[in-house]
């Protein structure tokens, strides 16, 4: 085994946490768009949040068909915490850019 495929393999459980952690820093906009300072979600971009849902969704896939829960686990709970940001920006100021 190279010396790469040993710190691939090291890396996996850390990368698997790091998949985990990156999508909950969603949750402090979460929480300002939900609970604390709706009125602002005009100047949130559904556009982006639109994107980035998309992306996680094709990565979740990806990772599903790989059988590799490093890419999915990450990605899954990424899609949920950016389609939440979808559904109040539109609930809060409709369809806007």
């Amino acid at each position: 085994m190279t010396l790469i495929e040993r710190i691939g393999k090291a890396l996996e459980p850390v990368m698997l946490l790091m998949g985990l952690i990156s999508p909950l820093a969603t949750l402090p906009q979460l929480y300002k768009l939900y609970f604390s300072h709706g009125q602002y979600a005009l100047g949130l971009s559904l556009t982006t949040w639109s994107m980035y849902s998309f992306i996680a969704l094709l990565w979740t896939i990806y990772g599903l068909y790989h059988k590799n829960p490093t890419i999915w686990v990450g990605n899954g709970l990424g899609f949920l915490m950016y389609l939440a940001m979808v559904a109040g920006i539109i609930d809060r100021v409709g369809f806007t850019f």
